[in-house]
């Protein structure tokens, strides 16, 4: 059985997320020197990708 063409992710157009998981949140406000050790990861603040 074949997979319809608008399933296929051939690679063709790699556009860039606008949602971050929770990882990559905390690791972007690290970056920007807004995350402080022993907080928790619930309630992030939006972050918007680079």
């Amino acid at each position: 059985m074949s997979q319809h063409r608008s399933l296929k992710t051939a690679g063709s157009v790699a556009t860039k997320r606008s949602v971050l998981k929770r990882g990559e949140r905390i690791k972007l406000l690290k970056s920007r020197g807004l995350w402080t050790e022993g907080r928790l990861p619930t309630s992030l603040p939006k972050t918007k990708p680079e």
